[in-house]
């Protein structure tokens, strides 16, 4: 079975080509144009549009282009999105690699101080552990930013936090706030 713009069953060859002309006319389509290019009778060109209907196989032709433009556009997307994809791993391999040598200098360094006490400063080691651990959790798909709650009471939270309380038990508790202390500072209870 031929596609609706293709030459129909019992379409004349003349017939198929005068609909082959017409389609092909795009925005400036008309069977007055078509009569003109071929020598036919406008007449005889809307009997041979009702019989084949020209109207609907424009229409099945313009939908056809747009599904066949749809589908080259998605193929050449997938293509694209398999080629990122590639570059993705390549470079996730790449990070992970130095990574792994950052790693190495870093421990090294570390190794080299304090043996001689020479060499990178704990900071530079410091920096360069933090480079490979950023590059290995990059390199891994692992978030890289830390997010901290300080000690600072925001006053508005609050005030907030006691309106809260107030409406569950009906009065607020004056109570003392007591700083914990953060490891390793030697400070308690401040």
């Amino acid at each position: 079975m031929p596609l609706l713009f293709e030459q129909q069953p019992k379409e004349s060859a003349k017939a198929f080509a005068a609909f082959s002309l017409y389609l092909n006319l795009g925005s400036d389509r008309s069977l007055a144009a078509v009569g003109q290019k071929l020598g036919k009778s406008v007449g005889l060109l809307e009997r041979w549009s009702a019989k084949f209907g020209w109207q609907e196989r424009v229409a099945a032709h313009v939908s056809n282009l747009f599904t066949v433009e749809r589908e080259a556009t998605e193929v050449l997307a997938r293509g694209k999105a398999a080629e990122w994809l590639a570059r993705q791993q390549c470079l996730r391999e790449e990070e992970w690699s130095i990574h792994e040598e950052c790693i190495k200098a870093g421990r090294e360094a570390l190794k080299r101080f304090y043996e001689r006490g020479k060499g990178a400063t704990l900071g530079d080691i410091a920096r360069m552990l933090e480079t490979a651990s950023k590059l290995g959790r990059l390199a891994s798909g692992l978030a890289t930013d830390k997010t901290e709650i300080t000690g600072e009471v925001d006053l508005n939270f609050r005030v907030e936090v006691e309106a809260a309380i107030k409406k569950v038990f009906g009065t607020v508790v004056d109570a003392e706030v007591v700083a914990l202390p953060v490891a390793g500072d030697g400070k308690a209870g401040q």
